[in-house]
């Protein structure tokens, strides 16, 4: 796959903290630019969530966005969604056999060892980070670095989103080192009154 260079995360106790409704913020980062989206909850995954996710899908199907579920590959399947797993998630091969062949499956991964594993499992693309520290995870794992990230780069020839700590202003350096894209919780977020200018913002950086 072909991975949008700039792959911002719904994440829902972030947005709760800003009193943005994810469905919101999904309408103005889609009319800003937004070609990849992914919900993130790592609470219990409720009635009501779950239509949350609904409502984000069908505004990803509207505007022609890949639409992602953070960890769940029943409710990524549920919602004919993308999924991405982490290391203590459902492994890929097995969340292939929910998901089917034809869906999107991200794969988390924090260092070389993990990275090397990788290349066994059906992903379709990987991420890798944290590339700087971030507030984002409880018990993050070590940060990577930009060096870190332009060494382990040759280890792979899938598409890889970096993640943790990035930023509209470190966002280049990270492209730079070799990521296909930038995957990011904290800068894209805001109020919602200037989350499409944010997101035009960030194509200009990642360049689409």
């Amino acid at each position: 796959m072909k991975l949008p260079r700039y792959y911002p995360i719904l994440d829902t106790a972030t947005l709760e903290r800003l009193g943005v409704q994810p469905e919101a913020a999904a309408a103005a980062m889609l009319e800003g630019g937004a070609r990849i989206l992914q919900f993130r909850h790592k609470g219990h995954f409720s009635r009501a969530v779950f239509e949350q996710a609904e409502r984000v899908a069908r505004l990803c199907r509207e505007a022609g966005a890949v639409f992602m579920v953070d960890d769940r590959a029943d409710f990524a399947a549920l919602l004919d969604a993308g999924v991405h797993v982490g290391q203590q998630d459902l492994p890929p091969a097995e969340a292939r056999k929910i998901m089917g062949a034809s869906r999107v499956l991200g794969y988390s991964t924090h260092n070389r060892r993990q990275l090397e594993l990788a290349a066994g499992e059906p992903a379709d693309y990987l991420a890798l980070g944290p590339i700087f520290g971030t507030g984002s995870k409880e018990n993050p794992d070590p940060v990577v670095g930009v060096d870190g990230l332009r060494d382990l780069r040759a280890l792979t020839s899938r598409p890889l989103a970096a993640i943790g700590g990035i930023t509209r202003e470190n966002a280049a350096r990270v492209l730079e080192a070799g990521a296909d894209a930038v995957a990011v919780i904290g800068d894209a977020l805001g109020e919602l009154k200037g989350l499409r200018a944010r997101t035009e913002e960030w194509l200009e950086i990642t360049g689409w």
